[in-house]
């Protein structure tokens, strides 16, 4: 039939003809988006509390993309330090925590917030300073890095900048000032050279960029700003890395739901598998190669599960697992609830 014959077979049917075919349009549409409502309304929310460090890189975002793909979760992340994102999740405003604070997520099992506590990803610290290195700690430990920039600080020669959050950044700090025999709470108080930001990583080195400042920072969120043309930190380079002191471990941790039985386990469960699959250690282990020529952090689970690096296995087990009875493990048997193929 031609375009005319079905213009006039239309003229043909007359009022009564083309208002059911109306009507039979709109209930279509009243269907179609019934269905696509439905659609929406059966998708689950999952609030994830997570550091700085793996949001201001990016990574999360490739994470949630291929993640909500496959799933009929939709994540919402807060992005703050580890101890913001750990009162978060006991208020009951989160579902899951992604920290990277060992001492910190022991405590938060141990008051019944958090369970099944996993493993999933690794990298370092790093100290980064002014690339005249006025304090001369380049290549130096970091205890010995640290002793220097106290000397050089109360010489009115160097500044240090802290994040000051309670983030796990700055956990790692203050472990580092006492290895190196200072009590952080002293020294904080010194006028001039100790600064304290109370923000996160990214404006905590753009800080420590303005002031010609030495920081502490993980080496993810440095190479994000400070990558090529978008170099958002010229005036630090990174002086002081590795080594089993500035180690790195982030760990996913469900909420009890016994505190708060609104919490979402099972989408955080859900979430976990995926991060520790091999599709989601794929994704971290990749994050960051093509951009920046290197890895901004390394996939945990095949590493610990196949002991395929026994050093870096055994640094990780020395700094991030829990006491066991008679072995040390990372999630304790009392804080597992269920689902034992995560431990498998």
């Amino acid at each position: 039939m031609t375009k005319i014959g079905r213009l006039k077979m239309g003229a043909n049917l007359g009022v009564w003809g083309i208002v059911l075919i109306v009507t039979a349009i709109v209930s279509v549409a009243s269907v179609a988006g019934t269905f696509v409502y439905l659609q929406m309304s059966t998708r689950q929310k999952l609030v994830v509390a997570t550091t700085t460090s793996l949001y201001d890189t990016g990574l999360l975002d490739e994470i949630e993309t291929r993640f909500e793909e496959e799933y009929p979760i939709d994540i919402y992340f807060i992005s703050v330090g580890t101890g913001i994102a750990i009162q978060f999740a006991q208020r009951g405003d989160a579902d899951m925590l992604l920290v990277h604070a060992p001492s910190e997520e022991l405590k938060f099992l141990q008051d019944n917030y958090g369970i099944n506590r996993k493993i999933f990803a690794y990298n370092f610290f790093e100290i980064v300073g002014p690339t005249d290195d006025p304090a001369h700690i380049e290549d130096l430990s970091p205890t010995d890095a640290l002793s220097q920039i106290v000397a050089a600080g109360r010489n009115s020669t160097a500044v240090w900048v802290s994040r000051g959050d309670g983030s796990g950044t700055h956990v790692k700090e203050k472990e580092l000032w006492a290895a190196a025999d200072f009590n952080w709470t002293l020294i904080r108080d010194e006028m001039g050279w100790f600064k304290e930001t109370g923000s996160g990583m990214g404006k905590t080195l753009i800080t420590a960029n303005g002031l010609g400042a030495y920081t502490l920072t993980d080496i993810g969120t440095f190479l994000a700003y400070s990558a090529g043309s978008t170099n958002q930190v010229p005036n630090l380079k990174t002086l002081v890395t590795e080594g089993a002191e500035l180690l790195n471990v982030y760990s996913a941790i469900a909420v009890n739901i016994t505190k708060n039985p609104k919490a979402n386990f099972e989408a955080a469960t859900t979430f976990t598998k995926f991060m520790i699959s091999e599709e989601g250690q794929e994704i971290i282990g990749n994050y960051g190669v093509a951009t920046y020529g290197q890895a901004l952090f390394f996939p945990a689970v095949n590493l610990l599960k196949n002991n395929t690096d026994p050093t870096m296995a055994q640094m990780i087990k020395n700094y991030a697992y829990f006491d066991d009875d008679d072995t040390r493990t990372e999630c304790p048997l009392q804080y597992r609830y269920g689902h034992p193929e995560l431990y498998g």
